[in-house]
């Protein structure tokens, strides 16, 4: 393990986070001085962002925690192109009024993990709409295009990838690559940043950014990645049952993420510990000694700890409560997620598969079939053994609800409304 001169650069090689730098000694020099401003750059596709992007929002943590200064750039602009990158086949292209309410919707996440305001170390938030929206087409191809090569560009993984599956791509998409640079020179010219991080996968738009800035006359640019966030049996980390783990409470509730931590393999444990949590790495290593079934201890230390990073410390309790009285006391606790189902259904009798379905606890009616069929389906903690079973108002428990259950650790309420 090299042994760096910047605080920035030990903390994210202790913890886990390092996987390629475009110059170790240069960023490292720079950050020791506390004049490192870095950027990781969020497109709005989606109301919310995921737990890939928590990853690079935990780098922009341990910057600022470092004395130097992240800023987080919404990406109303290139999200417009859409990224090519691991995709087969074009993203669908968003109105403007789309991206603006996914942008609306993805701000407020980042107030939870960074600190705003104005002083030197103080995160910033831009937009890359305010600069490519306003790029003169002719200007763009002489002054910034080029400095492309198309032949280096076909190589880059996000273009070779999908000509070689013989995979249209669009001429818009081919341009990604070309915004995303430029947005690394602009920043620099506007804000004095000379770094940009982000997951493995953008290695090579990075480095364009980089590359470009050199064309361009800015000052010595540097790319920083992080690994490709896998499990230790190699699934791609952040999908459930119910689909994303999205950061937004309202997309996925501070229970469920809860949770998800709390279900991850055991021998991940202490990997997530030190990449989505802000223990010391003294008392990380106290939890990496627990053996056997301690480990769950570690793996409640490790949901409550990035819930509170996320949602706050006392959601991070209150989640880890409602679990306790779920599985430990088996009582029905209120703070369960919870969906509300008309009155007026369960008095006719409602299907116990589209239920299913409508809590989230099965993707479809065939899969709570089979669900059925493995003895995996519990109402009121019974199991399910008809799929024509109808549930009723008279199925509501002591506490007004209907409890539904897949396995022994996802439950959600039906509440007649």
């Amino acid at each position: 393990m090299t042994a760096f001169k910047s605080d920035f650069l030990n903390t994210l090689q202790e913890r886990g986070f390092v996987h390629q730098c475009s110059d170790f000694d240069g960023l490292d020099a720079l950050a020791a001085k506390g004049e490192a401003i870095a950027y990781v750059g969020y497109d709005c596709t989606a109301p919310s962002l995921h737990i890939g992007n928590f990853l690079s929002m935990m780098m922009l943590y341990w910057l600022q925690q470092s004395g130097n200064k992240p800023i987080t750039l919404m990406g109303g602009g290139t999200t417009m192109v859409g990224d090519p990158s691991g995709k087969d086949e074009s993203r669908a292209l968003r109105s403007v009024a789309e991206i603006e309410a996914n942008k609306a919707s993805i701000r407020g996440v980042f107030a939870k993990v960074l600190r705003y305001g104005s002083g030197a170390s103080d995160a910033v938030m831009l937009d890359n709409a305010e600069w490519l929206t306003k790029l003169n087409w002719i200007e763009m191809l002489r002054d910034i295009g080029r400095h492309f090569s198309v032949n280096r560009m076909l190589t880059m993984d996000s273009v070779r990838l999908r000509l070689e599956r013989e995979q249209e791509m669009s001429f818009i998409e081919f341009n990604y690559m070309v915004c995303q640079a430029y947005d690394f020179v602009e920043l620099s010219r506007r804000t004095g940043c000379r770094l940009q991080m982000g997951g493995s996968d953008q290695w090579g738009n990075i480095v364009n950014g980089v590359d470009l800035g050199r064309r361009m006359g800015t000052p010595q640019l540097f790319a920083l990645t992080t690994p490709l966030l896998t499990t230790a049996s190699g699934d791609k980390m952040g999908k459930t049952a119910k689909g994303a783990v999205w950061l937004n409470a309202d997309q996925f509730s501070p229970y469920d993420f809860w949770q998800y931590w709390r279900n991850v393999e055991d021998a991940d444990v202490v990997k997530f510990l030190k990449l989505f949590t802000i223990l010391p790495i003294s008392e990380i290593a106290k939890l990496a000694a627990l053996q056997g079934g301690e480990i769950n201890e570690a793996k409640k230390v490790l949901a409550t700890e990035a819930t509170a990073l996320l949602h706050g410390r006392e959601a991070a309790d209150a989640a880890s409560e409602t679990a306790r009285q779920t599985f430990e006391e088996g009582t029905i606790a209120e703070s369960l997620p919870t969906i509300e189902v008309p009155r007026a259904e369960l008095e006719a009798g409602a299907g116990v598969l589209g239920l299913f379905v409508r809590a989230g606890l099965a993707g479809s009616n065939g899969e709570a079939r089979r669900q059925i069929k493995g003895g995996g389906l519990r109402v009121n903690d019974a199991v399910v053994t008809d799929e024509k079973m109808a549930l009723k108002l008279v199925d509501l428990t002591p506490e007004g609800v209907i409890k539904l259950s897949v396995g022994k650790k996802r439950h959600v309420l039906l509440k007649p409304a």
